[in-house]
């Protein structure tokens, strides 16, 4: 019998400041390949790969069953709000134009926007949030027949409506391997590879989207499991750095005390880099994660105002910021701080306490964004309608940011400069010194070297 065959498709093609590991597409790969494995599963990547590539790779492979993940609705970035959903549905027409095939639509976008995803793209199916064991159950009805459209997470239509299944269980020990190609091509370019180490978020924060991909549920994965897929990418593939994409890292602190130990019995010669929350740190916590490779955190901080913090959902103040910001100076690990400025609630007068507060952080960078972003689903989309700054059916699909009034935003850079740190804007032209450095074999992240 002719195995079936399943293309996955990474959708991403946004590569500033590096190009990002399609480590979803990694994990679904390895759950599918292990539990079915009569089938031929393949990955095509756009980051490299073209468009032109794309359909004649279609056209040989010719697969029963086509799975595209969506990471990024858009860049994020108020100074160009660079949408990418045109990008997506020249994708999908050309799926539909080469091949007859049904088509399952996933990923992080997908699952912030499966109503509007799925009424814009019509493919046969969606999965919202995890998709490991929703398209195990849906390949597996599918090779019956007919498809299980109690499966949850499926989203699929019915008559003239699209339900969405809602999900009550999550995974607890995907599986992970990678591709010896995109392994090869990634770290090249970006120098660095993700890895999970648990998945879900606790926290509140108003504008943020990790809940509704991930869950509030806080699911860490097996860590002799991280271990060996470690110990697999240095001793096969040479990697020696890393990046957990954890929504934050210290959260489960026993877990991560645990794994940090376990990593340095492996005696692996890893580095790693990790986000982080400025809260519920000790030193001594991070000179474990030191001692077991940390080398860089990125810090969801967002403010250095208590009152924008407070508006923000945050569950930390300034002064916690600026102590765990002297730990990690201690403990010799680079970090730096992600700014939104002019979010929900902001004031110049909160502005300026940021700056002024900023004098109080040494040896860091800070990257603001100005604006929020606002997603459905959110506490932000909530306050933003019943401000009058949305209307309750508007389409989100397009960037639209929640920008605070009577802000003077042509002199952030100026205020910025004022307070003698160094802030990073989003317009300001980050990758091409990346790519320098890049260039001459340089590994892991490097926004460090901006501080300079």
């Amino acid at each position: 019998m002719e195995p079936k065959k399943l293309l996955f498709v990474s959708a991403n093609r946004y590569t500033n400041p590096y190009p990002v590991y399609p480590l979803g597409v990694s994990y679904l790969f390895t759950y599918l390949q292990n539990r079915l494995p009569h089938y031929d599963i393949r990955i095509f990547d756009f980051n490299n790969n073209t468009p032109e590539s794309f359909r004649q790779y279609l056209l040989d492979f010719q697969p029963d069953y086509t799975a595209l993940s969506l990471r990024n609705i858009d860049d994020v970035n108020f100074y160009t709000q660079e949408s990418f959903i045109h990008g997506y549905k020249a994708i999908t027409d050309t799926i539909r134009d080469s091949v007859s095939t049904p088509l399952i639509i996933g990923g992080s976008a997908f699952s912030i926007y499966p109503r509007e995803l799925y009424e814009l793209l019509s493919p046969d199916f969606g999965v919202q949030g995890e998709g490991e064991e929703s398209l195990h159950q849906l390949f597996i009805s599918l090779d019956k027949g007919k498809a299980d459209l109690s499966i949850p997470g499926l989203v699929f239509r019915d008559g003239d409506k699209v339900v969405i299944n809602e999900r009550h269980t999550f995974l607890k020990t995907p599986d992970l391997s990678f591709d010896p190609n995109l392994i090869e091509f990634y770290w090249a370019k970006a120098g660095m590879v993700n890895v999970q180490t648990k998945r879900g978020c606790p926290y509140n924060c108003i504008y943020c989207t990790y809940p509704l991909i991930e869950g509030h549920y806080v699911r860490t994965l097996d860590p002799d499991g991280i271990i060996n897929t470690l110990t697999e990418l240095y001793h096969k593939y040479h990697i020696d750095y890393l990046f957990f994409t954890d929504s934050v890292f210290n959260i489960s602190n026993h877990f991560n005390e645990r794994l940090a130990e376990k990593m340095i019995a492996a005696k692996l010669p890893i580095k790693w880099g990790a986000y982080f929350s400025p809260h519920n740190l000790t030193l001594d916590e991070l000179k474990l994660y030191a001692a077991a490779g940390l080398t860089h955190i990125e810090f969801g901080t967002e403010s250095l105002s208590d009152t924008t913090l407070k508006n923000y959902g945050k569950h930390f103040d300034v002064d916690e910021v600026v102590r765990v910001s002297d730990y990690c100076n201690q403990a010799n690990i680079y970090f730096c701080h992600f700014m939104i400025i002019g979010g929900y609630g902001e004031t110049e007068s909160t502005i300026n306490e940021s700056f002024e507060n900023s004098k109080r952080i040494e040896n860091t960078v800070f990257f603001p964004f100005v604006g929020m972003r606002i997603y459905p689903g959110t506490v932000l989309h909530k306050l933003a309608i019943e401000q009058g700054y949305l209307n309750p059916g508007e389409n989100l699909l397009e960037p639209v940011y929640y920008i605070a009034p009577d802000i003077n935003y042509e002199t952030l850079k100026a205020r910025a400069d004022q307070t003698g740190r160094r802030w990073v804007f989003a317009n300001e032209d980050v990758a091409t010194a990346m790519n320098r450095l890049r260039q001459r074999n340089r590994k892991g992240s490097l926004w460090h070297h901006l501080k300079t």
